[in-house]
């Protein structure tokens, strides 16, 4: 990922997380939060879902729209746990140059 990429992702971040609180009737966003948690998850699913039918049965193009959908909402359930993509990238990186397979048998193991 490019570095104007990720800055992209991260200013997406912060904009998401200035929403919190915000007048639902002027932003998706805090729309969002004020439904809480759990809407919050259940639309981050549909996107999950909406991306996997178009993984096989849509175009190039309508899988990155639902991709860019499904990390937008990723986003904003990290945003109502407390979590960054700073959390999350420190994650990645003490994963980073296992196999899969024994990253697995040791999250199973916590």
């Amino acid at each position: 990922m490019s570095g104007e990429n990720r800055d992209l992702l991260e200013r997406l971040y912060e904009t998401i997380q200035s929403r919190k609180g915000g007048d639902p009737t002027v932003s998706h966003t805090a729309k969002l939060f004020a439904k809480g948690r759990a809407k919050i998850a259940q639309k981050m699913g549909e996107e999950a879902v909406e991306l996997a039918i178009a993984a096989v049965s849509e175009t190039r193009e309508a899988m990155i729209s639902e991709s860019a959908d499904l990390v937008f909402h990723l986003l904003v359930l990290w945003a109502e746990c407390g979590i960054t993509i700073e959390d999350v990238r420190a994650e990645l990186a003490k994963r980073e140059g296992r196999s899969g397979i024994e990253e697995k048998k040791a999250r199973q193991m916590t």
